[in-house]
């Protein structure tokens, strides 16, 4: 089994290596697959890693399907293993700890202010979770909305830093997706606890943002 270092990627504020891991099965094939590593997570736990996803005839060949793969779509397979470790091993016992404080909180305030037939059940550690990068990419789309067509063009082209696009189908959807994440790595948005606590306090407030970006209304 190879180990080679292969990319830096930027998740939560946090920067990850990616490894490239190549070894020969049984029958000869070579497979490969990606493990992924930060400074901030507990070696103890292991690898992130996912599943095995190139069978080639040989190692050259495992090399060059990965890196034709493009960063968009390994940040995405960067989050698509950290979700399975999630869902596999359930949320840290502090997370929980954590939550149910700040529910705790929040339904005791609430209580305070909101007669009881008007509460809302608070939404899970999970639900939460995805309305969190739901209320991340909205803020891309927010800030593309409110750009001039020709400052947004020089913000791309900046982006891609040089890079060539062949626009093929699949390369506009690597681009686009890669022009989001730059844009919302270059944001200076909350991280997942401080929004968590001001969603709970304000959580009408948050639905009607969203709804007024699905509709297109960006002058809120």
């Amino acid at each position: 089994m190879r180990c080679r270092s292969f990319c830096f990627l930027e998740h939560a504020g946090e920067r990850w290596t990616a490894f490239l891991i190549t070894y020969a099965d049984t029958r000869g094939w070579w497979r490969g697959y990606f493990a992924f590593r930060s400074p901030g997570e507990d070696v103890e736990i292991g690898e992130i890693r996912t599943a095995d996803l190139f069978v080639e005839g040989s190692e050259a060949e495992v090399d060059h399907r990965a890196r034709s793969l493009g960063r968009p779509l390994l940040r995405a397979l960067l989050e698509s293993a950290l979700e399975t470790r999630e869902r596999r091993r359930g949320y840290s016992p502090e997370l929980h700890r954590w939550f149910r404080d700040v529910l705790a909180r929040t339904a005791a305030d609430r209580r305070s202010r909101t007669p009881a037939s008007q509460q809302d059940e608070p939404p899970s550690l999970a639900e939460l979770r995805a309305l969190y990068e739901s209320y991340r990419v909205d803020q891309v789309a927010h800030l593309v909305a409110l750009l001039d067509s020709d400052i947004f063009r020089e913000l791309v082209e900046i982006l891609l830093d040089g890079r060539r696009i062949d626009f093929q189908a699949r390369d506009r959807f690597q681009l686009a997706m890669g022009i989001v994440q730059d844009l919302e790595s270059r944001l200076p948005l909350p991280p997942f606890e401080a929004w968590t606590q001001d969603y709970l306090a304000r959580p009408g407030i948050y639905r009607s943002y969203a709804e007024a970006i699905q509709r297109g209304e960006f002058e809120m």
